[in-house]
């Protein structure tokens, strides 16, 4: 079959190349090998449909009860949810390479309106095996990429939107059932010990993670400024001695310090019962408002020591003649530290104080090991939420203590709505990304 060279079959290539992948290339454009592998790939997913469907549906319905068969037997609705998201990602998968095709036909055709011939089939070969090689390439890493990133990413996205939990829906005994928004609006709107304590977690967490962050930043900013200015022999004796707590493993320092603070034996009440200033015993981790106030307080001696070396070394990388002429001009050493020495090291910490917040929000060992999310508050009983849990915590308790996934997915699709953007803005600023827009 014939196309004109002067753009007239645009409409005719495309339509064919979209009916069925590689048709235009063998049809029109004498393409015959590019056009060979597109209609094998097309023809491999045909022969695969009836298999697609089955997990489609299978997806869609997450299997019924059988309750007179064994349990080993019975439909599995995560396997189900599993496997039909897998058949999603190849379905995407075969829709790039479909819309692949047809544009590469355009481009055949376009490259053929220009010189007025078509391309040899050894000069065909040589190109589709060069295109190819990039491809061949790239697919381990993304198809690795697709199985382990983006589909259990999917597929704890999709739990949210199921009643996968103890004790009703744990398969294979029960199935799961799609409910939609349901598990979203009882968590965030439905008046039950679930909402409320959810609000309070909630709360918590992002109070915790904006004190964590600061306190550790400017604590960290007023040490590496101590030890700057005052010229002391021994600065890095000091330096070394006030990073150890951030280099030790937190498991390890953080149930030290739970030790210590036990309200009955722990080494800080009986040291203040034996120089007399105690009479009885504080709760330092028994009473919820005080065990978060410790929570922040450990956090600090653990974390500052990350932040004053980072704060030392961008106070290094000022110039000095900044601080001579500051002090030619008169200023003292409050005004060279207020107006010079803060907002240059501010601006080029800003990215880590705002990675640090994202990772305060996540910081799961220093509450799990410290506090263990504890004491119980009212609606511990109900939801495992203790007064010092975050987020979390509690998705950790949920999903190994109640088997409430439904709700975790929950959770742990908000911590994302909330921190994405954050990850966005994080990204934007590196280097990395700055270079690839110029």
């Amino acid at each position: 079959m014939q196309i004109q060279p002067d753009g007239s079959s645009e409409k005719k290539v495309k339509l064919t190349a979209s009916l069925f992948m590689g048709l235009s290339h063998m049809l029109y454009l004498k393409e015959y090998v590019k056009g060979v592998l597109f209609a094998l790939v097309e023809i491999a997913f045909i022969a695969c449909c009836p298999f697609f469907v089955k997990k489609i549906i299978d997806l869609i319905t997450l299997g019924s009860p059988q309750p007179e068969l064994p349990v080993k037997m019975r439909s599995n609705s995560v396997f189900m949810l599993i496997d039909g998201i897998l058949v999603l990602a190849v379905i995407a998968i075969f829709i790039a390479v479909y819309v692949i095709s047809v544009r590469s036909a355009l481009k055949s055709y376009k490259t053929y309106c220009i010189t007025k011939r078509f391309s040899t089939q050894k000069a065909e070969i040589a190109e589709t095996t060069n295109r190819a090689f990039p491809l061949l390439g790239l697919a381990p890493c993304v198809i690795t990429l697709l199985i382990f990133v983006v589909v259990p990413l999917v597929f704890s996205i999709a739990v949210a939107f199921t009643n996968y939990s103890a004790p009703n829906n744990i398969p294979p005994n029960n199935t799961v059932d799609w409910v939609g928004m349901k598990n979203f609006k009882e968590l965030l709107f439905g008046g039950t010990s679930w909402s409320k304590g959810f609000v309070r977690i909630a709360v918590w967490t992002l109070v915790w993670a904006v004190l964590s962050t600061f306190t550790c930043y400017f604590g960290g900013l007023l040490v590496a400024v101590q030890l700057k200015e005052s010229g002391i022999k021994l600065a890095p004796a000091f330096r070394f001695i006030f990073i150890l707590p951030y280099a030790v493993p937190s498991v390890i320092t953080m149930l030290v310090w739970r030790n210590l603070l036990n309200g009955t034996f722990g080494t800080v009440n009986r040291t203040l019962q034996a120089l007399g200033w105690l009479k009885g015993t504080i709760p330092w981790l028994g009473n919820a408002s005080l065990a978060q106030v410790m929570c922040i307080v450990i956090n600090l001696w653990a974390g500052f020591g990350y932040f004053m070396l980072l704060s030392m070394g961008t106070m290094t990388a000022i110039p000095q003649d900044m601080f001579e002429a500051a002090k030619i001009d008169g200023a003292s050493s409050h005004q060279i530290l207020r107006h010079i020495t803060l907002p240059l090291v501010l601006y080029q910490t800003m990215p880590l104080i705002i990675m640090s917040f994202t990772h305060n929000i996540n910081n799961f060992g220093i509450i799990y090991f410290l506090t263990g999310g504890e004491p119980t508050v009212a609606d511990s009983t109900t939801t495992l939420a203790g007064g010092t849990d975050i987020l979390v915590t509690w998705i950790y308790k949920l999903t190994i203590g109640l088997q409430k996934y439904n709700y975790a997915s929950v959770i742990a699709v908000l911590i994302f709505v909330v921190l994405a953007p954050f990850a966005v803005y994080q990204f934007k600023n590196t280097k990395a990304y700055k270079e690839g827009e110029v």
